[in-house]
Protein backbone atom coordinates (compact mmCIF):
# COMPACT_ATOMS: atom_id res chain seq x y z
CA UNK A 1 0.00 0.00 0.00
CA UNK A 2 2.93 2.35 0.67
CA UNK A 3 4.67 1.79 -2.67
CA UNK A 4 3.69 3.43 -5.94
CA UNK A 5 5.48 2.72 -9.20
CA UNK A 6 7.48 5.77 -10.21
CA UNK A 7 7.92 7.12 -6.68
CA UNK A 8 11.47 8.26 -5.93
CA UNK A 9 13.07 8.28 -2.48
CA UNK A 10 16.42 10.01 -1.85
CA UNK A 11 18.26 9.67 1.43
CA UNK A 12 21.42 9.29 3.36
CA UNK A 13 24.88 10.62 3.47
CA UNK A 14 27.88 8.52 4.31
CA UNK A 15 31.55 9.44 4.05
CA UNK A 16 34.04 7.10 2.43
CA UNK A 17 37.06 6.91 4.73
CA UNK A 18 40.51 5.81 3.52
CA UNK A 19 41.20 3.60 6.54
CA UNK A 20 37.86 1.80 6.03
CA UNK A 21 38.52 1.35 2.29
CA UNK A 22 41.88 -0.27 3.05
CA UNK A 23 40.63 -2.39 5.97
CA UNK A 24 37.67 -3.74 3.99
CA UNK A 25 39.82 -4.54 0.97
CA UNK A 26 42.57 -6.20 2.99
CA UNK A 27 39.97 -8.55 4.39
CA UNK A 28 37.65 -9.10 1.42
CA UNK A 29 39.08 -7.75 -1.88
CA UNK A 30 42.89 -7.59 -1.59
CA UNK A 31 43.89 -5.81 -4.77
CA UNK A 32 46.57 -3.09 -4.75
CA UNK A 33 44.25 -0.35 -6.02
CA UNK A 34 42.09 -0.98 -2.91
CA UNK A 35 44.81 -1.61 -0.32
CA UNK A 36 47.98 0.33 -1.20
CA UNK A 37 47.75 4.09 -1.86
CA UNK A 38 51.23 4.20 -3.45
CA UNK A 39 50.69 1.22 -5.75
CA UNK A 40 47.22 2.54 -6.61
CA UNK A 41 48.85 5.67 -8.08
CA UNK A 42 50.39 3.48 -10.79
CA UNK A 43 47.09 1.90 -11.85
CA UNK A 44 44.64 3.21 -14.47
CA UNK A 45 42.59 4.57 -11.53
CA UNK A 46 45.42 6.93 -10.55
CA UNK A 47 44.78 6.42 -6.84
CA UNK A 48 43.06 4.40 -4.18
CA UNK A 49 39.49 3.29 -4.89
CA UNK A 50 36.95 1.45 -2.76
CA UNK A 51 36.07 -2.14 -3.56
CA UNK A 52 32.73 -2.37 -5.33
CA UNK A 53 31.65 -4.73 -2.55
CA UNK A 54 32.53 -2.06 0.02
CA UNK A 55 30.40 0.41 -1.96
CA UNK A 56 27.56 -2.13 -1.95
CA UNK A 57 27.95 -2.47 1.82
CA UNK A 58 27.77 1.31 2.28
CA UNK A 59 24.63 1.37 0.11
CA UNK A 60 23.10 -1.37 2.25
CA UNK A 61 23.83 0.62 5.42
CA UNK A 62 22.02 3.68 4.03
CA UNK A 63 19.20 1.53 2.63
CA UNK A 64 18.68 -0.21 5.98
CA UNK A 65 18.93 2.96 8.08
CA UNK A 66 16.70 5.20 5.97
CA UNK A 67 14.40 2.91 4.03
CA UNK A 68 14.03 -0.64 5.32
CA UNK A 69 13.50 0.53 8.90
CA UNK A 70 10.40 2.43 7.74
CA UNK A 71 8.70 -0.65 6.30
CA UNK A 72 7.98 -4.17 7.44
CA UNK A 73 10.97 -5.58 5.56
CA UNK A 74 11.17 -9.37 5.55
CA UNK A 75 13.82 -10.43 3.08
CA UNK A 76 15.15 -10.09 -0.42
CA UNK A 77 15.27 -12.95 -2.89
CA UNK A 78 18.09 -11.14 -4.69
CA UNK A 79 19.32 -8.30 -6.85
CA UNK A 80 19.83 -8.03 -10.59
CA UNK A 81 21.90 -5.84 -12.87
CA UNK A 82 24.44 -4.78 -10.23
CA UNK A 83 26.76 -2.25 -11.87
CA UNK A 84 29.79 -0.37 -10.59
CA UNK A 85 29.78 2.65 -12.88
CA UNK A 86 32.41 5.01 -11.49
CA UNK A 87 35.19 4.52 -8.95
CA UNK A 88 34.44 5.49 -5.37
CA UNK A 89 37.36 7.20 -3.65
CA UNK A 90 38.29 8.09 -0.09
CA UNK A 91 36.77 11.48 0.65
CA UNK A 92 33.64 10.84 -1.41
CA UNK A 93 30.24 11.23 0.24
CA UNK A 94 27.57 8.81 -0.93
CA UNK A 95 23.78 8.98 -0.95
CA UNK A 96 21.07 6.69 -2.33
CA UNK A 97 18.16 7.19 -4.74
CA UNK A 98 15.47 4.49 -4.89
CA UNK A 99 12.91 4.44 -7.70
CA UNK A 100 9.96 2.11 -7.19
CA UNK A 101 9.45 0.07 -10.35
CA UNK A 102 6.66 -2.24 -9.22
CA UNK A 103 4.73 -3.16 -6.07
CA UNK A 104 2.36 -6.12 -6.05
CA UNK A 105 0.75 -8.34 -3.42
CA UNK A 106 2.34 -11.75 -3.02
CA UNK A 107 0.35 -14.43 -4.84
CA UNK A 108 1.14 -17.09 -2.23
CA UNK A 109 1.20 -15.07 1.00
CA UNK A 110 -1.53 -12.41 1.25
CA UNK A 111 0.13 -10.68 4.25
CA UNK A 112 3.13 -9.76 2.07
CA UNK A 113 3.99 -7.65 -0.91
CA UNK A 114 6.80 -7.76 -3.44
CA UNK A 115 8.50 -4.45 -4.25
CA UNK A 116 10.92 -4.09 -7.15
CA UNK A 117 13.17 -1.02 -7.04
CA UNK A 118 15.99 0.53 -9.02
CA UNK A 119 18.66 1.67 -6.58
CA UNK A 120 21.36 4.19 -7.46
CA UNK A 121 24.31 5.24 -5.32
CA UNK A 122 25.46 8.80 -6.00
CA UNK A 123 28.61 10.66 -5.02
CA UNK A 124 28.82 14.26 -3.83
CA UNK A 125 28.74 15.48 -7.46
CA UNK A 126 25.44 13.61 -8.01
CA UNK A 127 27.21 11.16 -10.31
CA UNK A 128 25.86 7.62 -10.25
CA UNK A 129 28.64 5.33 -9.02
CA UNK A 130 26.65 2.11 -8.57
CA UNK A 131 23.21 0.83 -9.54
CA UNK A 132 21.11 -2.31 -9.21
CA UNK A 133 17.57 -3.69 -9.33
CA UNK A 134 16.39 -5.04 -6.00
CA UNK A 135 13.42 -7.15 -5.02
CA UNK A 136 12.14 -6.92 -1.44
CA UNK A 137 9.48 -8.81 0.44
CA UNK A 138 7.56 -6.53 2.80
CA UNK A 139 4.66 -6.96 5.19
CA UNK A 140 1.40 -5.44 4.05
CA UNK A 141 -0.45 -3.14 6.44
CA UNK A 142 -1.05 -3.46 9.32
CA UNK A 143 2.42 -4.49 10.51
Amino acid sequence: EDYVAGAIHCFGSIAVEEDEVIAFAKRFDPQDFHTDPEAAQRTPFGGLIASGWHTAGLMMRLYADHYLTKVGSLASPGVDELRWIKPVRPGDTLSVRVTILDAVPSRSKPDRGVVTSFIEVLNQADEVVMSMRAVNMVLRRPF
